[in-house]
């Protein structure tokens, strides 16, 4: 008979070293994804926000001067509450119908604030963080009113 040894057979205190490394294995890659899944939402909710309320800046401005000037000065104030990175920000303004003067009185204006959401300890080296940024978008529409302009 092949006698077995002790240490082969003893399995006292392996379950708690076990435990240990199968739940560290787990957890880092389980936090990381909270924290990056953390930083879309506050891109997504900074893109949202602009959006928003540019139009509604937009809408509400006496002339296309000063739409133009709240717009920009609504797009720095959440640039810089949101965190959001300002060159990579992108603001389209279109308005319906098409072929009309945007803004303009009675037309559907439609503000898209397009953003890229750069994942946490994603390191510069090769461009790694630009090309590992998640895309993030968001569009809203405002009807401008009938007598928008003529104040």
């Amino acid at each position: 008979m092949h006698r077995w040894r002790r240490s082969a057979i003893d399995d006292a205190g392996s379950a708690a070293l076990e435990f240990i490394t199968v739940g560290v294995i787990l957890l880092v890659p389980l936090i990381y994804l909270v924290v990056a899944l953390g930083t879309i939402q506050e891109q997504m909710l900074g893109a949202e926000a602009a959006s928003r309320h540019i139009a509604r800046a937009i809408a509400q401005a006496p002339d296309v001067a000063s739409a133009a000037r709240r717009g920009d000065l609504v797009l720095a104030e959440v640039i810089e509450e949101y965190g959001l990175d300002a060159g990579a920000v992108d603001l389209t303004l279109s308005c319906r119908p098409t072929g009309t003067e945007c803004p303009s009185a009675g037309a559907t204006i439609i503000v898209t604030v397009a953003t890229r959401a750069r994942l946490p300890l994603v390191p510069e080296i090769l461009a790694l963080d630009r090309s590992t940024a998640v895309p993030v978008q968001a569009q809203s529409v405002q009807k401008m009113s009938r007598l928008w302009g003529s104040e």
